[in-house]
């Protein structure tokens, strides 16, 4: 069974366990299609060459780079006459352009196609993404969906194909593990890690609550983006400067190690008009290292988690601090939750897990 899998995602070396994982399988034959670099607006994200083994990695121009909704592979075409695959893999939402044009150049070729959704609003677009959106729904021979949201969208606008819940990616839990135990009379070290330092990740109200806590704790925060200046303000006006690093964006590769420093990962995100939290990837990167999570109920937070963490309603201040306060007075509840963590994750959300329903899926498709 040939796939190809076109992918601006897979430039992320930590990603790429997944593909390794899907080309394990001994009747898949993985080539995966990625991009030199994507002009995203937080930063241009470069290739990360990390994780290789038993796939081809194909290298290919985009055009409109950084443009989510129009950008597009030009040397696709040729790629299909020449791998001649069974599946074009499309990883990307079903109202851009790149997918449509996918869809379509596979279609030509008698290639069956599925595309991948983190989409869990139901948003409407206008001409001619909605006619793009609606000539791939009635056309493309199944769906992947990263939550159950998702597809209750999809649902709603009229596809009526094949549809699995399956994240995007998973995690790799030889990469990320468990650090040797800590001294307990150290500070209890509370974080918190998005690539883009938005309004929406609620960082400012993790500031707030924290300001009020009593006992030794420091924090660190990962990322970088619009809000750092504003952070970082905010943490000098609550005179707790001293308390809070600022550790800027860390690459999927060191992830692990800075989740590893931590006691506490929390995720205070706030659902906007346009947007809410699809999946939280940082929540089960932190669970298999057996760090305590703590988010709020915006999207697919509590379902991520589940009865491996403590989850707060989004916004109250007040309700992070006391989840934080006796996290920070009950070491053992730590320890109980951080281990509920990784068995949570290796019951769920490994790499492995992930690429086998996704290779499931394939199976379906070409029997």
């Amino acid at each position: 069974m040939r796939v190809l899998m076109i992918s601006k995602a897979c430039l992320v070396g930590a990603y790429q366990t997944k593909l390794e994982a899907i080309a394990a399988h001994e009747d898949v034959a993985l080539t995966v299609m990625v991009p030199p670099v994507w002009r995203d607006p937080a930063g241009d994200i470069h290739l990360e060459k990390s994780h290789l083994e038993g796939y081809r990695l194909l290298v290919e121009p985009i055009r409109l780079n950084g443009r989510f909704h129009l950008y597009y592979f030009p040397t696709l075409k040729r790629q299909l006459a020449s791998l001649q695959p069974d599946i074009l893999h499309i990883d990307e939402e079903p109202y851009n352009f790149a997918t449509w044009l996918a869809w379509r150049q596979a279609r030509q070729m008698g290639c069956r196609t599925l595309f991948f959704s983190w989409q869990n609003l139901l948003n409407r677009y206008p001409w001619p993404f909605s006619a793009i959106e609606q000539q791939v729904l009635q056309g493309i021979d199944y769906a992947l969906v990263g939550n159950v949201a998702s597809g209750d969208v999809w649902r709603a606008k009229g596809y009526t194909g094949p549809l699995k819940v399956i994240p995007q990616f998973g995690v790799s839990p030889e990469l990320f593990q468990p650090p040797p135990a800590r001294a307990e009379t150290q500070p209890v070290i509370i974080g918190c890690a998005n690539r883009r330092l938005v309004a929406e990740k609620g960082v400012h109200h993790l500031l707030e609550a924290v300001a009020g806590l009593p006992g030794a704790w420091e924090m660190r925060i990962a990322g970088d983006g619009p809000e750092k200046a504003r952070l970082v303000a905010l943490a000098q006006a609550l005179g707790i400067a001293e308390k809070v690093r600022f550790a800027g964006a860390i690459p999927s590769t060191q992830m692990a190690a800075f989740l590893q420093q931590l006691d506490i990962l929390v995720l205070p995100s706030l659902t906007t008009r346009r947007w809410k939290e699809q999946f939280g990837r940082v929540l089960i990167e932190a669970m298999a290292c057996e760090r305590v999570v703590v988010g709020s109920d915006s999207g697919e937070i509590p379902h991520v988690i589940g009865e491996a963490g403590l989850v707060f309603p989004e916004g109250d201040t007040a309700a992070l601090r006391d989840h934080l306060a006796r996290l920070l007075c009950e070491p053992e509840l730590r320890r109980r939750l951080g281990r509920a963590g990784r068995a949570r994750v290796l019951a769920h959300y490994t790499q492995a897990q992930i690429a086998a329903q996704t290779v499931t899926v394939y199976r379906e498709i070409v029997a």
